[in-house]
């Protein structure tokens, strides 16, 4: 499916053992969202999905902060332009062809439907449409100090990235209404507390590449079913998340992969695991 064009500095990404390392690349903006870091946020996030020999992701941001945000003022000076050479935004309301998304939506689903689990590293701010993006990571490690907020009410909207679906699911619906009614700023503890970071971090970053090391080094095919699994429940009724789990369990029993992990466990000995292909 595409989701734009054209790739830009704003997001850079180092692969590595089976993990990439993705990180928002405006410092000096603390890594707001302007259109061309949409763009390649998109681009991005359909790359690292379509690459089946990624294992873990790590999404973090350079300089102060995760993200701040939407950038009001790169985007009012932008919003006249519609000649749809890519220069203005009116692409990124749009939704292609099949998807549930528009391109704003798809730049945080898009970690939310790869195979490979994401994991977020939030330091600084993570305010409005950068919470939204944290909030799209499987898990989401945060410094203690961070500071985060679905801001949007202040500014006469409503969380508009995907959060209004992630918020509920990590912190039930009061707290979800209570957070997004209210905008108001909380850190990276309270986060912890509320449930919205799954882990507190002095270095987050370190610790999410850890993590993902670990992930990446254990068997693709089940991490993932693991992640299908677990995105699918609240959506499921029982019955149906029952019949998932004999499907995905009766996949993997006897597979190659899983084979090589028992096997390389009694041989006390790092397992060699083959890349999924489908």
């Amino acid at each position: 499916m595409f989701y734009g064009a054209g790739m830009t500095d704003r997001v850079t990404v180092a692969i590595a053992d089976g993990v990439a390392d993705v990180r928002l690349n405006r410092p000096d903006k603390m890594n707001a969202l302007d259109g061309e870091m949409f763009r390649a946020l998109l681009e991005t996030g359909a790359a690292l999905a379509a690459n089946r020999s990624v294992r873990a992701v790590v999404l973090s941001g350079e300089g102060r902060g995760f993200c701040a945000g939407l950038d009001f003022g790169g985007f009012m000076a932008m919003a006249g332009d519609d000649s749809g050479d890519g220069g203005g935004v009116s692409w990124i309301g749009e939704v292609p062809d099949g998807a549930v998304t528009h391109n704003a939506q798809q730049t945080c689903w898009v970690w939310r439907e790869m195979a490979a689990p994401v994991i977020a590293a939030v330091h600084g701010v993570a305010l409005g449409g950068g919470i939204q993006l944290a909030l799209a990571a499987d898990l989401r490690i945060v410094a203690p100090d961070a500071k985060l907020s679905v801001l949007e009410s202040r500014w006469g909207i409503t969380p508009d990235m995907t959060a209004t679906v992630a918020l509920v699911e990590l912190v039930g619906l009061d707290r979800a209404k209570e957070l997004a009614l209210t905008g108001r700023m909380i850190s990276g503890t309270e986060a912890f507390d509320l449930g919205l970071a799954t882990r507190l971090a002095d270095d987050p970053r370190a610790e999410a590449m850890e993590l993902a090391h670990e992930i990446a080094g254990r068997s693709p095919h089940a991490m993932q079913a693991v992640k299908r699994l677990l995105n699918a429940s609240p959506h499921r009724t029982p019955a149906e998340s029952f019949d998932a789990e004999r499907t995905e369990i009766g996949a993997l029993i006897g597979s190659a992969n899983q084979v090589e992990a028992v096997t390389a466990y009694f041989e006390q000995r790092a397992p060699d695991f083959a890349d999924p292909t489908d």
